[in-house]
């Protein structure tokens, strides 16, 4: 693919085309660009079309964000060392893409920005070296399009410095960056100071420097966060002062209107201060602490400023955590203990952020799902209210008695005034319960909420006389802000909370399940967890599971009560679906388990409706896997009791499943792919009779190589080979498919990534067809296997190889398979041994590897006859690994051929593989015959030993004494002599 006018013009057409909302324009588009994007100079013709002045901004802009995502496709080098990009074409990206990423305008700057942090994450410092002060040598340049350009590169590239683990490499790369950018940096914030005084008047150019400004501190962030460098640890009499007074300026013509609910720039500057002097005061405590006193006066200030305007939310939440972070030091004590100012923080700073605004309550009215993700998730959205929260929590641990008693009067005085108002002074009953929550909370976990709370909270009666009194009024509508309060308190303290009170509440969260928008949710989601904590185990939860099914079923069909009208199909929006419901179905039906069969005639309809909905914009990802689990468990639970359901599951999914496939819905392929094994392996267990034809018209579609291309559908694939393998091998031979599935497993085998999945395909198929039909393709097979191991011999691996070949042994013999191996290459099986089998043995893990590993072993020691001849000189050392094995922990070190692959490294967008616990398929044990592999090693030398008297006694001498007396403890304990 040259770079040509005829090939600018083509590629910016296409661009045009993804562009359009016609699906039969857009999609063919789309698959030309995918198709071409390995060709050469294909990156190298986006970025000259990028770089085209004449070119329309739009196609401009599609053409940088089509580069930034062809980029993070391809520019990792896979671990089976697969190069999607020609190294010209990666030198030349780096040669040309800092230079136009400074020139383009602010929209395509932030996509080549983030491009250049793609590459860097992969190539820097190493491979591009240059990078540094190729950007910093622009600091000098005056032009602030050019600085802010190389500032947000810079944050782009360091920000993963803030969740990177510690390690060598990482300090190296810190410390590369330091040496060419601190002092830079430095003189640059100070230039920054200097220029914003002298421009004190000009408000353009004052809003330039700051947002400048702002970049730098973010820099700085990322700069500090592992540890603080010795460069900035010394220019703190520099940086910290200028931070003070930034954090205090007021420029007027800067200050954003009271119109916008967008932070303006002085906001944002404040806000990341705040986050810097966060950090120095959690981490560095000792080298702050003569600047700590001013920074929380400055905050302070800062905070009693600021009004309940949602521009200021990010602000206020970092102020708030500055004050959090302070107060956990003990340094810092004498700035919090006097009551007056703990007092005066609950007064005016606690209180009137925790209190609900108006802004909150369009949120819970309007957007319920983004409210609950704010509230009980913990998205990473800052609030107010949980900032507030975390510096109560943080204060109440170190002044537990004064907080108790300064916070107990307001919470009474709130809670007064909502009874005397007869319900109208809600808001305060809502901050006293979120304030009681944040007091009492001292420590707990996901799975269980709170499990310690503050002694001086008594949350039992407070549960008593104030949530669930708001929990037993008859209208599920009426104040439904301190209804999902209520409910949130018992889902908190749930493991708290009396087994009284808790069966006392559970009725009355079904009815809230029959609410509205975060009610609803927060019923659901109490329902769920209550359950899945214990608080209700089958028993108790028998009796509550028709009304609680229907009003889970009702809510998934968008109906306010489980009363109301029937509503046939589920909403056609599929943004409308609330995951937590469809969570609690799924913990229903898997707490109730065989209990649950009376109400899924019902439900299985609408759960498969549901389905067909999701299909078409599968956009809830939460919702989507715990549909398919229950849709999963249904199918369970139904056929187990009874078999021949089984066609009436296949008749209502495999329309809908056709679908998915032949719309190429990649989300759902795994799940399809994992659904079908199970009803393919249900079949096979004799549900129902033999599979019907459906099943034959899919399997050539299996082995289309696209599938296998995408990572997510490999290890579902591979079951439901197995699948047909197992329960339809008459269909795989009669098709011709045998030969396709070897294709399979040769480019499983070649890869480090998937290597095991081509162990258990071809286990299955041997196991299954058995020598008669695989005899004449287990010579390639062995040879296949030991090419890999020669090219790449990493730890996976070789615990696959051993575990393989102690099947094989164990299924066709020990000297077929010495034969076997000897006939690829002379004397290659003793090397086998040698090389891999008796010093890497140890490093098989999983039960059923390491039984066949270890009945391998006991095969080639007591029933070849090649270990009784030539290989004789091999079988002290086998015994010895062998005894290793069973009384060693696994050898867990690693090969050097190893490496280690992070999840971020995976190219592009790729749906992830997501196992459906309610589909996993039962482990078959190809070696079922043996229970104890350790019986089986003492019995098996006892039958040699009588076959071949005085054979065995040299061999056992020639044990190292710690394995001689392990092995002679082994028979005894199974009364076995040798002699």
């Amino acid at each position: 693919m040259e770079v040509s006018d005829e090939n600018l013009a083509t590629l910016a057409s296409y661009l045009e085309k993804t562009l359009n909302p016609d699906p039969n324009i857009r999609r063919p588009a789309e698959k030309f660009l995918e198709g071409v994007e390995s060709n050469q100079n294909y990156g190298i013709l986006l970025l000259h079309l990028i770089n085209n002045e004449n070119a329309q901004l739009v196609i401009r802009v599609t053409a940088s964000i089509t580069f930034k995502n062809y980029i993070k496709r391809n520019w990792a080098v896979d671990e089976d060392g697969v190069d999607r990009m020609h190294a010209s074409d990666r030198a030349t990206i780096k040669s040309l893409i800092v230079q136009m990423m400074l020139k383009t305008p602010e929209g395509i700057q932030r996509q080549l920005s983030d491009a250049v942090s793609i590459i860097g994450k992969h190539d820097f410092p190493e491979k591009w070296p240059g990078l540094i002060n190729e950007m910093v040598e622009k600091f000098a340049s005056g032009d602030f399009h050019l600085i802010n350009g190389v500032l947000r590169t810079a944050h782009s590239l360091f920000k993963r410095y803030r969740y990177e683990f510690k390690s060598q490499k990482l300090w190296e790369e810190i410390k590369h960056v330091l040496d060419n950018i601190a002092k830079p940096l430095t003189d640059l914030f100070v230039a920054l100071i200097d220029l914003a005084k002298k421009n004190n008047n000009v408000p353009h150019a004052l809003k330039v420097i700051y947002n400048s400004l702002v970049l730098t501190c973010k820099v700085f962030y990322s700069l500090n966060y592992q540890d603080l460098p010795e460069f900035f640890e010394d220019n703190m009499p520099v940086w910290m002062p200028n931070l003070l007074n930034l954090l205090q300026d007021k420029v007027p013509c800067l200050e954003t209107s009271d119109e916008t609910d967008v932070p303006g720039v002085m906001e944002e500057l404040r806000t990341e201060i705040c986050n810097c002097a966060a950090l120095y005061a959690l981490k560095y405590e000792e080298e702050f602490s003569p600047y700590a006193p001013a920074f929380v006066t400055a905050v302070w200030n800062v905070l009693l400023n600021t009004d309940s305007k949602l521009r200021f939310d990010a602000l206020v939440s970092n102020a708030l955590t500055f004050l959090a972070k302070v107060a956990e030091k003990n340094s810092y004590k004498n700035l919090f203990e006097d009551p007056a100012t703990l007092s005066s923080i609950c007064e005016k700073v606690v209180i009137p952020n925790m209190q609900l605004r108006e802004s909150d309550l369009e949120l819970f009215e309007d957007s319920p799902e983004e409210y609950v993700s704010r509230d009980i998730e913990g998205s990473d959205v800052d609030t107010r209210r949980r900032a507030a929260c975390d510096l109560v929590r943080t204060l109440a641990l170190h002044y537990e008695d004064k907080m108790m008693s300064i916070f107990g009067q307001y919470v009474e005085v709130m809670l007064q005034k909502y009874s005397e108002s007869g319900g109208t002074a809600w808001i305060g009953k809502d901050t006293a319960l979120f304030l009681v929550t944040s007091l009492a909370s001292r420590g707990g976990t996901q799975a269980a909420g709170v499990t310690k709370a503050s002694p001086l909270v008594d949350l039992t009666s407070f549960a008593a006389n104030h949530v669930l009194p708001e929990l037993q009024r008859p209208n599920v509508e009426e104040l439904p802000v301190l209804k999902a309060d209520a409910i949130k308190y018992i889902m908190t303290f749930r493991s708290l909370l009396p087994k009284e009170l808790i069966a006392t509440a559970f009725p009355l969260l079904i009815q809230h399940i029959g609410g509205r928008g975060v009610v609803r949710t927060y019923g659901a989601c109490a329902a769920e967890k209550l359950i899945a904590g214990g608080m209700l185990p089958r028993a108790a939860l028998a009796p509550h599971a028709p009304a609680l099914l229907r009003a889970l079923l009702a809510a998934l069909a968008g109906r306010a009560h489980p009363a109301a009208p029937a509503a046939p199909p589920p909403p056609a929006d599929p943004a409308a679906h609330d995951e937590y419901v469809m969570k609690a179905v799924l913990r229903t039906l898997a707490c109730l388990r065989e209990d649950a069969l009376p109400y899924l005639g019902e439900a299985l309809p609408k759960l498969a409706g549901m389905l067909a909905v999701v299909a078409k914009n599968p956009c809830k990802p939460h919702f989507n896997h715990y549909l398919f689990e229950s849709l999963s468990l249904a199918i369970q639970l139904v056929v187990k009791s009874n078999p021949k359901a089984i066609t009436a599951f296949e008749d209502a999914l495999f329309p809908i499943f056709q679908d998915i496939l032949q719309n190429d819905v990649q989300e759902f392929m795994p799940y399809v792919f994992q659904m079908l094994s199970l009803l393919l392996e249900l079949r096979g267990a004799g549900a129902g009779g033999e599979a019907p034809e459906l099943y034959a018209a899919l399997l050539p579609c299996l082995l289309a190589p696209p599938l296998w291309e995408r990572p997510a559908n490999v290890r579902p694939l591979v079951r439901l080979l197995c699948a047909f393998v197992l329960a339809r091998h008459d269909l795989v031979l009669s098709s011709g498919k045998l030969n396709a599935m070897l294709g399979v497993f040769q480019k499983l085998i070649a890869s480090k990534t998937n290597d095991h999945e081509g162990f258990y395909l071809i286990q299955t198929m041997l196991f299954k067809f058995g020598q008669s039909v695989m005899q004449q393709y287990t010579k390639q097979i062995i040879s296949l296997l030991f090419q890999r191991l020669s090219s790449s011999k990493t730890t996976k691996y070789v615990k696959g190889l051993i575990a393989f070949m102690g099947f094989y042994s164990a299924q066709f013999g020990a000297d077929e398979l010495i034969e076997l191996v000897d006939s690829v290459q002379a004397n290659m099986f003793a090397l086998y041994v040698q090389r891999v089998l008796v010093p890497d043995v140890r490093r098989v893990s999983g039960a059923l590897e390491r039984k066949a590993a270890a009945v391998g072993c006991v095969r080639l020691l007591c029933h070849s006859a090649r270990f009784r001849a030539d290989l004789q000189p091999l079988w002290p050392a086998v015994l010895q690994a062998l005894i290793s094995l069973f009384e060693l922990p696994p050898d867990e070190s690693t090969l050097p051929d190893d490496h280690f692959i992070e999840v971020d490294d995976m190219p592009g967008y790729q749906p992830q593989y997501a196992q459906l616990t309610c589909a996993k398929s039962a482990a078959d044990d190809p070696l079922a015959g043996i229970d104890d592999p350790k019986r089986y090693l003492a019995e098996s030398l006892g039958e040699l030993s009588r076959a071949q008297p005085g054979f065995l006694p040299p061999l056992l001498a020639a044990l190292d004494e710690p394995h001689r007396a392990a092995l002679q403890a082994c028979l005894a304990a199974y009364s076995v002599h040798v002699c």
